[in-house]
């Protein structure tokens, strides 16, 4: 299979302002992304989709390759749908979140090896809920799966419910995972569902890939134990600097 890793990276997040290019410990955050994924030996290019001329310049300074994409994407998929339609000998896409600067090559690797098997459309990855901060945060997506390894539904609280237990005791009864943000998409399979109009669900969670399974698309879940680290606002950036990665 030829895969392409797509690392889309928009300069205007509302909650932090030039977020891939700010500095941690010497290289901007989308350079270490990238670095990262190249990595990645199940990966045969990667790819960074912006819409900003100065992320573009700075990616192609430090010798990546960089993409300019339409400005009006609602999603990170949108904006490798684009970039896939430029590179048709691809088999599957890899969308890599851009905020994420040490993460793991193993994980990118655990993603695309689902697709060794024909019939996967879709694949992420899950993680098991260690504590009940995770548990009870809403930023982190709960996920549950089926006996097929397939994501049958993703929720900001925490499902299933429990029935017969305290609520701070959940995880001492059940098995709980959280998504961990990292897509892959059969080519074909992209293109299709970023033309499928927002659905219920979707509005609902604020989840995107609500609106797959809504449409009766699969997604095939693979486990990691790795963590990731994504910079959502600048505090989370305060707290990665003092784990010393």
């Amino acid at each position: 299979m030829n895969i392409l890793g797509i690392i889309p990276a928009r300069y205007a997040s509302s909650r932090f302002p030039g977020k891939p290019l700010v500095d941690i410990a010497g290289k901007s955050m989308i350079q270490r992304v990238y670095e990262q994924a190249k990595k990645c030996t199940s990966l045969t290019e990667v790819i960074v989709a912006t819409d900003d001329n100065r992320i573009f310049d700075h990616v192609t300074g430090f010798g990546g390759v960089a993409v300019m994409t339409a400005s009006d994407h609602h999603s990170g998929t949108d904006r490798c749908a684009e970039v896939a339609l430029l590179h048709p000998q691809y088999d599957v896409i890899i969308n890599i979140q851009g905020d994420e600067p040490y993460i793991d090559p193993e994980q990118i690797t655990k993603v695309a090896a689902c697709f060794i098997s024909a019939d996967v459309q879709l694949a992420t990855l899950i993680k098991k809920v260690l504590s009940f901060d995770e548990l009870n945060n809403p930023n982190s997506p709960k996920v549950i799966i089926n006996k097929s390894a397939e994501a049958i539904y993703f929720s900001r609280t925490p499902l299933p419910y429990l029935r017969g237990y305290e609520y701070n005791d959940w995880l001492s009864h059940y098995t709980y995972f959280k998504h961990i943000g990292i897509y892959g998409y059969r080519a074909d399979v992209l293109q299709q569902v970023t033309k499928l109009p927002v659905s219920s669900l979707e509005k609902a969670e604020s989840l995107e890939q609500l609106r797959w399974i809504e449409n009766g698309y699969r997604i095939k879940v693979a486990e990691t134990g790795l963590e990731t680290h994504a910079i959502d606002i600048p505090e989370d950036l305060e707290k990665l600097l003092k784990l010393n990665l």
